[in-house]
Parts: C-alpha cells; structure tokens; sequence
C-alpha cells in the first residue's frame, strides 16, 4: 500500500502488481556482474512479448538484439513447451554467451540460435537461406531501425507480429530540441510503422515506447 499522496507512474503502479521471477533477476544480475549496462526490455513488455507469441501461436521468432537474454526468455516462454525457435541477432560475442547461459538456465537452451555480427548481415543468411519468422523484436542498433523493419516486413509469414523497442528513447523523440541521427531515425521508424500500407499497427507510449504491427 501507499502512503496518503503519494505519487506514482503507471508503470510504477504496474510493476508492483508483479514480482520479477528468479529466471530474469538472474539475468540482471548477470549483466551487473560483467559490468555490462542493463537496457533489457521493461518487465511489463516483456510480459507482453510472451504474451504476443502465446497469442499468436508464433513458432518461429527473429530477436535482433539479444543482451544478457531477458527477451529471449520472455519470448521462449510464449511457446509454453510447444516446438518453438528464436533466432537471436547480437553483435557481442560476450553478450550472446551470457544470453546463451541465461537461457540454458532458465531451461530455453535448445530453443535459441546466435547469429553474431552485425545484424544486417545476418538477416542476409537468413534471406539466403530462405528463413520465415512469425514473430519479430528489434530491440537494438537504433540507427537501423528503418532498416530492420523492412526486412521483417520482407521475412514475415502472413499476419506475423513485428515489435519495436525504445521508440521514445528516453524522451529525445519527443523533445524538439533534440534531432541527433538516432533520434530522427526513430521518429522516421515510428512514422513508418503507423502510415505503412502493408502494416496493421498501434504505438504503446508506456515505459520507453513500443511500437506494435502486424503484417497483413
């Protein structure tokens, strides 16, 4: 409970409906022990992730962006024990193993693939080798964004769900002043993903934003 006045965000109120499971407070404190920074996605959104691939029925899953694996997680969970792949793109060879270790631990270790390099060459490997995904999160490299979504639109199966990360980027999209490369791409993305004919979407300006489509 909360004291008389107290003043909370959504997302605070939100989080303290929830308790973080030790899967995923294992993966913060994993990245705290190798000094890496902690941009996971939000708890809240990582629930949606699982939710979204449940709902979907998605089998096949295109990460781009794997960090210390709290996604990778979220988004393996979602097969709830069904046959089920994500194919996570990350640039890190030290990031990749301590997703890998992270998902092995929380018992996904044969669910995931690594791709390590950098993600738009990857996403060439898959073209070539004639992957489809039902379910896409781009969660890394900003300045690619652009990039990222038209090769999901490219790499989805009918109906499948594209998902975009950081789309306020701590308030800059929002913030006039602020129209560094980054920033203009994401407001570019954001544009995309809401005027695009071949996308069913709606943007969610909780936390640090997600945007949210389906591909018709």
């Amino acid at each position: 409970m909360y004291k008389e006045d107290t003043v909370i965000t959504p997302e605070q109120y939100s989080e303290e409906l929830y308790k973080e499971d030790e899967a995923l407070l294992n993966v913060k404190r994993t990245l705290a022990e190798a000094g890496i920074q902690d941009v996971s996605v939000a708890a809240g959104y990582g629930r949606l992730l699982t939710m979204l691939v449940r709902m979907s029925g998605a089998k096949s899953v295109l990460e781009i962006g794997a960090l210390g694996g709290y996604s990778g997680i979220c988004l393996a969970r979602g097969f709830a024990g069904e046959e089920g792949r994500v194919v996570s793109l990350e640039i890190s060879d030290v990031n990749a193993g301590l997703a890998r270790r992270n998902m092995e631990a929380a018992g996904f270790g044969g669910v995931a693939e690594y791709m390590i390099g950098e993600a738009l060459d990857s996403i060439e490997v898959l073209e070539q080798r004639g992957d489809r995904f039902d379910l896409f999160f781009i969660d890394a490299d900003k300045g690619n964004y652009l990039n990222y979504l038209e090769k999901a639109i490219a790499l989805a199966n009918p109906g499948a769900i594209i998902v975009g990360d950081n789309t306020l980027l701590r308030g800059r999209t929002l913030n006039l002043d602020k129209n560094g490369p980054s920033v203009q791409i994401m407001r570019q993305f954001n544009e995309q993903i809401a005027s695009d004919p071949r996308l069913l979407s709606t943007f969610l300006p909780a936390y640090d934003g997600l945007a949210l489509a389906i591909v018709k």
